[in-house]
């Protein structure tokens, strides 16, 4: 498991640097993100993170939950790489350091709440998906990949429709590949009617309070168990 002394790392890396989220008319560049990812291998050179394990990543929703992960979903073992402000061209970008180099038995990618606010198709999001599960498998043709549902939220209510049209995308591609696992959050977020949840989020009506961060970690608990808990007691993680 990461040490306090990584996860204190992480925080000072990623904090003052997450970007505010940027237009689809302003092209976001990846080197935004490079001062914390070589912070991190620079800590890993330190404190190797352990193998065998489950690398988390995606944007600011994993960002804020990197101190807790590890506790909410113990027993598995997880190495928390949220980079907040994130889109899935940035995981994409950074997939060799971010993902490969860790050889993890298993993935964990949250992005797409970013790139649909910033005006981005479903089908740019999903293309840029396959893309990166194409670059893991071509490196590691065993790992699994847990792509997460796109969160609906207040503040991005004009955006829901084509976060679940990525969504649905998105679930389909997992149906048809045994590597690739759809985790849904999303559909625990939503009231009987459709409507998403107004108590689940702090101030801004984006990101997740203490109650919001509950249901997210449970769901994502819900998923990775069933399929991941095997390798942690057989592969000793």
């Amino acid at each position: 498991m990461t040490s306090p002394r990584a996860s204190a790392a992480w925080i000072l890396a990623l904090g003052g640097i997450l970007p505010a989220v940027l237009s689809a008319q302003e092209p976001a560049d990846p080197a935004r993100f490079e001062e914390a990812i070589a912070a991190w291998e620079a800590e890993d050179r330190l404190n190797p993170p352990p193998p065998n394990a489950i690398l988390i990543t995606g944007s600011s929703s994993i960002t804020r939950w990197n101190h807790e992960m590890e506790a909410d979903l113990a027993p598995l073992t997880v190495i928390p790489r949220g980079f907040g402000g994130s889109r899935m061209a940035d995981v994409l970008h950074y997939v060799d350091r971010v993902i490969i180099a860790y050889e993890p038995r298993a993935v964990v990618i949250y992005e797409g709440d970013n790139d649909t606010w910033a005006g981005f198709s479903a089908e740019t999001i999903v293309g840029q998906f396959e893309e990166i599960a194409a670059r893991i498998h071509d490196a590691l043709p065993e790992t699994r990949i847990h792509i997460m549902s796109v969160k609906p939220s207040v503040a991005r209510r004009t955006v829901w429709p084509e976060a679940q049209r990525t969504n649905r995308m998105l679930q389909a591609i997992a149906a048809g590949n045994d590597l690739i696992h759809y985790l849904d959050a999303a559909s625990h977020m939503l009231r009987p009617n459709g409507e998403v949840m107004t108590d689940i989020f702090v101030e801004d009506n984006l990101h997740l309070n203490e109650k919001g961060t509950d249901i997210w970690a449970a769901a994502i608990r819900e998923g990775l168990l069933p399929v991941e808990l095997r390798y942690e007691s057989t592969e000793g993680g």
